[in-house]
């Protein structure tokens, strides 16, 4: 490789760094302060805020038109954290989260030390564990989980692009991430899996 082209790699991996790390400060800001922020996820851009922030949580219902009822999904950088927001986690899941490379979804049952709108009326709570490199150092940087619900009015079909976002939602958040961190090749949504203590699971979402 020509050293020229090395360097000049190199200074755009730097920059890349650079421009990420700005975008994880300007979210962690509203995240600390009960904002809310459209952000690029593992799966399709999102809404989110801190899942343990009540008032946060309903900012996101109210902007999405959602039913309360509904619960939403959290995220976490680290399998090893997911104790801390389920009372009981059955051994089986470490097996499914480490068996799938692409996006999956867990419904734990028996959540805790979450917002309780973001619990399900029967104490379960969705959680995926990220591997795309912005979400993971947001997540880990917060040291909190962060709520993740699809970019769009309740009703309305999830966009697939940043482009498709509605200006309801861009309008609506405290804060938009920069669209050139989007190193979503591939859209996709998660494998959704209901999990139950005794170690039993269902699909519920291919």
């Amino acid at each position: 490789m020509p050293i020229s082209w090395y360097f000049c790699s190199l200074f755009i991996h730097q920059n890349f760094l650079f421009r990420m790390q700005s975008e994880i400060d300007a979210c962690l800001k509203v995240l600390k302060a009960g904002g809310t922020i459209l952000y690029p996820t593992d799966t399709i851009w999102g809404v989110g805020c801190d899942a343990t922030n009540a008032a946060a949580v309903d900012k996101i219902y109210h902007l999405k038109k959602r039913i309360e009822g509904k619960s939403l999904i959290i995220l976490l950088d680290d399998f090893k954290r997911i104790g801390d927001y389920v009372v009981d986690v059955p051994e089986v899941a470490a097996d499914l989260v480490s068996s799938v490379d692409t996006p999956l979804t867990i419904i734990y049952s028996k959540a805790k030390n979450l917002s309780t709108n973001v619990i399900a009326k029967d104490q379960s709570i969705a959680i995926r564990i990220v591997r795309n490199a912005f979400c993971c150092r947001l997540i880990r940087a917060f040291g909190k989980p962060i709520v993740s619900t699809s970019a769009n009015i309740s009703g309305e079909p999830p966009p697939q692009t940043f482009k498709n976002i509605s200006r309801q939602i861009l309008e609506g958040v405290d804060y938009v991430v920069d669209p050139l961190l989007d190193d979503i090749r591939t859209i996709k949504t998660s494998r959704i899996i209901r999990l139950e203590a005794n170690g039993e699971f269902r699909i519920i979402r291919k």
